[in-house]
């Protein structure tokens, strides 16, 4: 028995860690592949406060081993479910089953992405998911964004003040995303926008030089440019969970800043839950408030 299981041991699962643990709660932290999560693929931090650079794996490393230090047990298994047994929850994974007092779901969200063949061999060489990450090594370079929700636009947007000229590919004549971030761009002059395209190619010496963009009908182009800013869509892993805890409809947990979740004992931290800003230091903040609801909620057990 423990008194809180944390699934997934990204930034998020590894802050709630820490926090757990100084709280003198005993953990568990269930990991389907690595600790550290998408961040490890990252390869020069800047944005995190007082820490000016940093590799991912670095940085992961580091936050794993003091969750480590400070107690925590870390198991390398698949969650698949979880039970509510009232006063207890049990999670099972593809191997075991373990039961606590309080789940935390950390288990956070992948880049949708656009399947071409050498796409993650160019991850951190011309490829990236996070504008506000990678921006700023593109400063006065060419880049494109590809997508047409919110998130590319305001992607866009933000290279625009970056980069010497931004493209956006769209595979319709018209966006989803807000009309007045789209008007926005549309009074840059560094903006190029390539309607009804896809990328269905992506050219790399050693890092990428150029993109080939196919048009509905047919016709091919290519555009040289130093990056590739990948926005149509993320993925949330909270598949294996949607029976106990409620989904929107982009199968993002239904979780407010509090990261309490509609089921009792069970809270979301991280970019699995809903949010507007997903970045390390968000995820970080999410694991702190969500191990501090669960000994919070614990404690009432027992009131």
């Amino acid at each position: 028995m423990y008194d809180i299981i944390i699934i997934g041991a990204g930034p998020a699962g590894l802050t709630a860690a820490i926090y757990a643990r100084r709280a003198s709660k005993s953990v568990l932290v269930l990991e389907a592949l690595s600790y550290g999560g998408q961040i490890i693929n990252t390869p020069d931090i800047e944005n995190y406060p007082a820490v000016p650079h940093v590799s991912g794996f670095v940085f992961a490393t580091k936050v794993y081993e003091q969750a480590q230090e400070l107690g925590a047990e870390f198991v390398y298994e698949k969650a698949v479910g979880i039970r509510d047994n009232g006063g207890t929850k049990t999670v099972v994974t593809t191997e075991n089953e373990y039961e606590g007092k309080a789940v935390i779901i950390a288990t956070g969200s992948e880049n949708r992405k656009l399947g071409l063949p050498n796409e993650a061999d160019l991850v951190g060489r011309g490829v990236s998911y996070c504008a506000t990450c990678d921006g700023a090594f593109y400063r006065k370079k060419v880049v494109a964004v590809v997508g047409g929700g919110n998130t590319a636009l305001e992607d866009a947007l933000y290279l625009a003040d970056l980069a010497e000229t931004v493209y956006v590919i769209h595979r319709r004549d018209a966006f989803r995303g807000d009309e007045s971030t789209v008007s926005a761009l549309k009074q840059r002059d560094n903006v190029k926008f390539v309607y009804n395209s896809t990328i269905t190619k992506l050219n790399a010496d050693k890092r990428l030089t150029s993109i080939e963009v196919t048009d509905k009908d047919g016709g091919v182009s290519t555009l040289e440019v130093n990056g590739l800013f990948v926005a149509v869509g993320r993925i949330p892993e909270n598949q294996n969970f949607a029976e106990i805890i409620k989904l929107d409809d982009a199968g993002y947990v239904a979780a407010g800043e509090d990261c309490i979740t509609n089921a009792p004992g069970i809270f979301a931290a991280g970019d699995n839950r809903t949010k507007s800003v997903r970045q390390l230091v968000t995820a970080a903040a999410d694991g702190a408030v969500a191990a501090t609801e669960a000994v919070r909620y614990i404690s009432s057990l027992t009131a």
